[in-house]
């Protein structure tokens, strides 16, 4: 009928094609329908493209199997700042079953580690990239049929027995040529021998390893070199003095998880000093915008956290408008995601401020580097028992070293050590927080 159809409108002869439903296999036939089309005297499979010079266009639609069950995995789309990424490894191999939305590879960008899906389940025929390769969305990474049965026997037999059975040279004739290299080897032993003593001794290359650098780490690299060579940072320290608020963490954390379901640390007492802080000091909360000053009237508080792959700031939305367990309810979903690799583009855009906890390895004492486009960072440090003068004796007080990193064109030094003045005060007395004062 579509042949008939189309014969009508182009006032061309037709041909019309049938098919019997017990056929199991159809071949590709074509005939000279339109003017410019090439016939073809035997069946074959294939695209046919019309010359220049027809009138006429030609659609072809490619079919995959017989039943039509293969399906194609690509590249998800990654965000509006990124235009591509590294497919960085395999999560299955050819031959393994999949369900449908099971992750099948991992691509780096520069910001986050995609997975790119099965679109339905079956067995993965093949693969059509390679790891590695630069990939950028809607690129197919494999093929998969929906209806094949997982057979591991068909994988190709490894690179070593391939090149044996390839390999025309009789097995005496091998072993001659695998002696070579032992001589040249020799050869450059007694060479190196022959050199002078006084010239350094250095490794062999054979003790080396080197690996591509992954695409996230980069990213990490070149931001903060970006941060050096642009902001005039300094940074001030101040230390405080953790007694109060870790009693208070102590005298409450029962009832805290009882209540909210989730534990009373003692980041969401930092981030709401740091909220307060910024209130005091809005200008912290500023960026340099070319010949302006942008002043946010948000509070968005960024937490690095560490990962295996690098360090990610997931953002915290809104803090200033969260309570306790609002914030360590958002700090255990953020690092959760970080850890399992699921962070998305929207968890890590944007933020006006930043906390980095070194303590939780041990740091003792830091110069925290900005994380752009912000204009300043918290940095907190491990807690030590160390003897301090209260009210005229020595006593022994977990304390803490914070130190505040800030952009100097933009924040002067009143306005930085008023602000880690600030945390320190809500810090070692928390009553503050809720009196606002």
């Amino acid at each position: 009928m579509a042949s008939r159809l189309a014969a009508r409108l182009l006032n061309r002869p037709a041909v019309t094609l049938c098919f019997l439903r017990n056929c199991r296999n159809v071949r590709h036939f074509s005939t000279q329908l339109l003017e410019g089309v090439p016939r073809c005297s035997q069946p074959t499979r294939g695209r046919y493209f019309l010359s220049n010079a027809s009138p006429y266009q030609l659609w072809t639609r490619s079919f995959a199997s017989e039943k039509g069950d293969m399906v194609e995995a690509v590249v998800p789309f990654m965000g509006e700042s990124i235009t591509d990424g590294t497919l960085a490894t395999f999560l299955k191999k050819p031959g393994d079953r999949v369900e449908a939305d099971e992750p099948i590879a991992q691509i780096e960008t520069d910001k986050v580690t995609m997975d790119v899906a099965s679109p339905e389940a079956g067995i993965i025929e093949k693969f059509v990239a390679s790891e590695g390769d630069i990939v950028t969305p809607g690129v197919k990474v494999a093929i998969i049929s929906k209806s094949a049965v997982s057979n591991k026997t068909h994988a190709q037999p490894s690179e070593d027995a391939s090149q044996e059975q390839s390999s025309p040279l009789p097995s005496a004739e091998k072993n001659k040529v695998e002696a070579k290299p032992h001589k040249v080897e020799s050869k450059i032993e007694h060479t190196s021998k022959l050199a002078s003593s006084s010239e350094p001794q250095l490794p062999p290359k054979e003790r080396e390893r080197r690996v591509p650098m992954p695409r996230l780490r980069k990213r990490i690299a070149n931001r903060l070199k970006d941060s050096q060579n642009t902001f005039a940072m300094l940074t001030t320290f101040n230390e405080v003095d953790m007694t109060n608020l870790m009693k208070l963490r102590s005298d409450y954390k029962d009832q805290f998880v009882e209540k909210h379901g989730v534990k009373l640390g003692l980041m969401s007492c930092f981030v709401k000093a740091a909220v307060s802080a910024l209130q005091n000091q809005p200008v912290v909360n500023a960026v340099i915008d070319g010949d302006d000053i942008i002043y946010r009237e948000y509070i968005d508080i960024s937490v690095a956290v560490g990962t295996s792959k690098g360090l990610v700031v997931p953002v915290i939305r809104d803090t200033d408008s969260m309570n306790f367990a609002d914030i360590e309810k958002g700090i255990n979903n953020l690092a959760k995601k970080a850890t399992e690799g699921a962070l998305s583009i929207d968890d890590m855009a944007g933020g006006t401020f930043t906390i980095s906890n070194g303590g939780v390895y041990g740091s003792l004492i830091s110069t925290p580097i900005i994380n752009p486009p912000q204009s300043s960072i918290l940095g907190m440090h491990s807690i030590v028992q160390r003897p301090v003068v209260v009210n005229g004796s020595i006593l022994s007080r977990p304390m803490m070293y914070l130190a505040l990193t800030y952009d100097h064109r933009l924040i002067d030094g009143r306005e930085a050590v008023l602000f880690l003045r600030r945390i320190k005060d809500v810090v070692e007395d928390p009553r503050r927080l809720l009196l606002d004062i």
